[in-house]
């Protein structure tokens, strides 16, 4: 996950970075930090920046930039980060989108704190007054004269990356005004919307997902098997009543045919034993005509 976080000063950034970083195992890039890491570690880009710094110059963004590449190549980025005061300006956008398109690597989203600055204005002179108060010294930077001065800054140099990330749709904005653990929960939210944090949820019932499926899958074999093997079952039995049906009707046929045949056989004795009679009948009766007639003549 690879985010920025967008604000004017006092929006609650460095509150929220912090929150991501514990909840997401990401690391957290301040420019700041960076730039005196690489001088203390005497890179390439350090040393060239370092000599910028010791003359009061401001760091060009290109160095800059390389600064930011070294250190997103360190193990601890590899899960992701939240880069803290960069970009600034429009043409340090466009440079970091360049980086990470080189880098193979895109940037999740742009989550702006909108905030009132007049409520700004009267948070800072309440904790100033506060301090006072208790009689220790106010900070130098956390005055209302200082962050006017910078709250101008913000909205002459940094304000056109809300047109900027908008238009590339990476800009996610969230209520500035709530409280701490509610700004906290509507990112986390946005987050998990847009896919780039999973939700506990889905964590949850991820294994339970894959059991279900895995469940579901041996049950549709086992199904197709029982079928496969009724069906075989089934096919043969028919096979076998098919194959009984034939048997029986040849058999019946033969039984039809055997029986016609000896009906037939029947009829063609009952003339010839018809005829036997008749002539056993005539040898009987001759001699005894022939001697009427002689008796007679």
């Amino acid at each position: 996950m690879r985010l920025i976080l967008l604000g004017p000063p006092g929006s609650g950034k460095g509150t929220q970075a912090q929150r991501l970083v514990h909840r997401h195992g990401i690391v957290q890039l301040s420019t700041g930090e960076m730039l005196r890491a690489a001088v203390a570690a005497e890179t390439p880009v350090g040393l060239k920046a370092k000599d910028l710094m010791a003359a009061g110059a401001l760091v060009p963004d290109e160095i800059v930039v390389g600064i930011i590449s070294d250190r997103i190549d360190q193990p601890d980025a590899a899960k992701g980060f939240i880069l803290d005061g960069f970009p600034r300006t429009v043409p340090q956008a466009e440079a970091l989108d360049e980086l990470l398109k080189h880098k193979h690597l895109k940037l999740d989203a742009v989550v702006e704190l909108r905030v009132n600055e007049s409520a700004l204005l009267q948070r800072v002179e309440t904790r100033a007054a506060e301090t006072r108060a208790r009689g220790e010294e106010v900070r130098i930077d956390d005055t209302p004269e200082v962050l006017i001065k910078r709250l101008a800054a913000y909205r002459s140099q940094t304000e056109p990356l809300i047109h900027y990330y908008s238009e590339r749709r990476k800009l996610l904005t969230v209520d500035g005004m709530m409280t701490i653990e509610e700004v906290t929960r509507e990112i986390n939210r946005i987050l998990t919307a847009i896919g780039a944090v999973e939700s506990k949820a889905s964590k949850k019932t991820g294994p339970a997902k894959r059991s279900a499926k895995a469940r579901a899958k041996t049950t549709a074999k086992t199904t197709a098997k029982t079928t496969a093997k009724s069906a075989a079952s089934g096919a043969k039995k028919a096979a076998r009543g098919g194959a009984a049906a034939a048997n029986g009707a040849v058999k019946g046929r033969s039984a039809v045919v055997k029986k016609v045949a000896k009906s037939a056989r029947k009829a063609a004795k009952r003339p010839a034993r018809g005829m036997k009679k008749a002539a056993k009948s005539a040898v009987r009766k001759a001699p005894k005509k022939a001697l009427k007639k002689r008796a007679r003549g």
